[in-house]
């Protein structure tokens, strides 16, 4: 019966011209990413394969000194990995643990008239255009950091972890409080009913329910401090260092590209080569924080009713 039920409802929307017509720009909308994807590494791919000509891959990937523009030139990647490291472990221990707890403020504590009053400071932070953040941290942050700190450069890795942090707090905010909410409230009633405190119920029955997707904003929110550009280039400087002192300059992957990008670079040598080099090693981090997304989501989403 149900499938004598479907045969003239398919036969109906195949009838009405229009419903094909949204079909297929549906799918051309979808074909265009996929093919920019594609695209994309395509072009990383064969601008990478002159580079890689020259420069060995494990001397690409292991060596310890990044000097493309000067003589004796080295192609070790490692400086600007652990540049872009430096923003993302402590744009992490920033963002993170900050957005979670405004999340969980804003969907168990905040009365109706302060989340309205929070929510729009949230969006229009981020709204803030990046090279804001970075002419921020650059005359407002380092300044006062100096204070605290006098040996620190003004070009450092502390202050642009620091608004790389800031940047990425909305977005966790928003993703985790939406995930929150989406906790069905039987489950907060159930956990009262039984005694719990609300911060027993929060701690122990909702952020447990929402897991999955916290994990997945804090791998997200990760990306974007990875691929964080304008920021990081005023904030950290160019200076490619392989050093775990996070208050001397270093250089990020975005940094270098925005520096060989300049058009300062003849095209075809070796170090206009190395910025799809450098583009496709970003990409494929990117990629795989990407996937790890999503096996997390699989992985640890609850099973709610």
């Amino acid at each position: 019966m149900a499938a004598a039920d479907a045969q003239p409802l398919s036969a109906a929307a195949a009838s009405r011209p229009g419903e094909t017509v949204i079909s297929a720009v549906l799918l051309a909308a979808a074909a265009v990413s996929v093919v920019t994807t594609f695209a994309i590494i395509g072009v990383l791919i064969r601008e990478s394969l002159p580079f890689f000509d020259s420069v060995s891959v494990s001397g690409y990937l292991f060596g310890t000194r990044w000097a493309p523009l000067l003589e004796p030139r080295s192609f070790g990647v490692l400086p600007l990995v652990a540049g872009t490291m430096h923003i993302v472990v402590g744009s992490a221990l920033i963002g993170l643990p900050m957005g979670l707890g405004t999340a969980i403020y804003l969907a168990e504590y905040a009365s109706p008239r302060a989340r309205a009053l929070l929510k729009p400071i949230l969006e229009i932070l981020a709204g803030i255009p990046t090279v804001v953040f970075g002419f921020f941290a650059l005359t407002f942050i380092t300044p006062h950091l100096q204070r605290l700190i006098p040996n620190l450069q003004v070009f450092n890795a502390l202050s642009a972890a620091i608004v790389v942090g800031v940047m990425i707090l909305p977005m966790v905010a928003s993703l985790c409080e939406d995930a929150l909410r989406a906790v069905p409230r039987s489950l907060r009633e159930g956990a009262h009913a039984l005694g719990a405190t609300k911060f027993e119920v929060t701690g122990q029955v909702v952020v447990p329910a929402a897991l999955s997707g916290i994990l997945a904003s804090f791998i997200l929110a990760v990306s974007r401090a990875i691929g964080e550009t304008m920021a990081v280039t005023l904030a950290a400087g160019s200076t490619p260092r392989l050093t775990l002192n996070p208050l001397e300059s270093m250089q990020t992957m975005t940094a270098y590209i925005v520096q060989v990008s300049l058009g300062d670079t003849p095209r075809g040598t070796i170090a206009y080569q190395s910025l799809f080099a450098v583009g496709l090693l970003l990409f494929a981090i990117t990629l795989a924080l990407n996937v790890v997304s999503n096996r997390v989501l699989h992985r640890f989403r609850e099973q709610v009713e």
